[in-house]
């Protein structure tokens, strides 16, 4: 098995080169580049007009190995290659007996096949303890997985992505952008085509982000901490509310909410000891400076105390919405960032 890296580049090469193999594991979280490549894949294999012969689609819920080696056996018709795609299917909680006939399969290959195993709603997760298994997709199959593009490829792309809408974007608003909306790109498309339609000149502002784009819930909740850093307990009801009429389980905010705690904590530790930007980066793994100088900010706006009695508090009421029944899970949230805030100082 190679590293995951290198079986996304290689599989970019075998698409730009038309030398595609044929058992490839597609999954990971960026799904737009996961769909994106399964339909280069299908142009490269599959004549146009052919793919009734020559294209299978299935569902992996289930499928039998017999009836995917008839799939995968099937000849290719006016074409010299066919391709198979399935849908889900957990193979490593087959039984012994497709276990051991799917391994029969992954060895003895036709070469004019192309098989993508797809992983879209069941996570792919290997079974190590499956050792004949494990070895056999090692050796014939090429595990791809389609993680978050870097900082420097997603800018770029965000920026194709606006110049397609005949409007450009900074590094700083396109940052913004990723911190409001996250980085995945299917997310992203639909917040810049409203973002591109919204913005009145031909460079797209932090104000038109803000204006129109749809946050994420930890963008959502760093904006709570930071307005509760502020001692402004009214922004931050605010933006609870809006969670919680979107039906945001409290305990669940709770555990975001204690997260972006921590974050501003370490931010603050980081200020104490003289620690930079790329120190709290490297701590909380992030791979742009933009969250990083936020945290510091609102880091600036309360003692180190606070922070840290902010994040023990967090954990006690967490573990009191658990295990005590009856308990008014929203009051108890909106009761625990009121003392935040009116305790916070600098």
């Amino acid at each position: 098995m190679a590293e995951k890296g290198k079986a996304y580049q290689q599989l970019k090469r075998d698409i730009t080169d038309g030398t595609l193999g044929n058992i490839y594991i597609f999954y990971g979280e960026e799904t737009y580049l996961r769909e994106y490549y399964l339909s280069e894949a299908v142009k490269k294999i599959v004549p146009p007009g052919l793919e009734e012969f020559n294209y299978h689609k299935v569902e992996g819920k289930g499928l039998t190995v017999q009836a995917l080696t008839e799939l995968v056996e099937a000849m290719p018709m006016m074409a010299e290659r066919t391709m198979v795609q399935v849908t889900d299917l957990d193979i490593f909680k087959l039984s012994e007996e497709q276990r051991k006939a799917l391994i029969a399969l992954l060895e003895d290959f036709p070469s004019y096949c192309c098989l993508i195993f797809v992983y879209d709603q069941v996570e792919y997760k290997p079974n190590r303890a499956m050792k004949k298994l494990c070895k056999a997709i090692e050796d014939h199959a090429a595990e791809v997985k389609f993680e978050t593009q870097s900082r420097g490829d997603l800018l770029n792309w965000i920026a194709r992505r606006f110049r397609a809408n005949g409007k450009s974007i900074d590094t700083q608003t396109a940052e913004h952008l990723i911190f409001t909306c996250g980085s995945l790109m299917n997310g992203l498309i639909p917040e810049i085509e409203k973002i591109s339609a919204y913005a009145k000149g031909p460079a797209v502002t932090k104000a038109d982000v803000d204006a129109v784009a749809a946050p994420i819930l930890e963008a959502q909740v760093f904006d709570m901490t930071a307005a509760i850093s502020k001692r402004d307990f009214n922004r931050a009801a605010e933006i609870l509310g809006t969670l919680l009429k979107m039906q945001e389980e409290p305990i669940m905010l709770l555990a975001v909410i204690g997260k972006e705690l921590r974050k501003l904590y370490t931010a603050r530790l980081a200020i104490d000891n003289g620690k930079d930007k790329f120190w709290l980066m490297e701590q909380w793994g992030m791979r742009s400076d933009y969250p990083a100088k936020l945290l510091l900010s609102a880091a600036r706006q309360v003692s180190t105390q606070w922070a840290a009695e902010a994040v023990e508090r967090c954990q006690a009421l967490d573990l009191r919405m658990k295990s005590v029944n009856g308990t008014d899970n929203e009051e108890e949230l909106k009761e625990f960032l009121m003392e935040l805030a009116q305790g916070a100082r600098t």
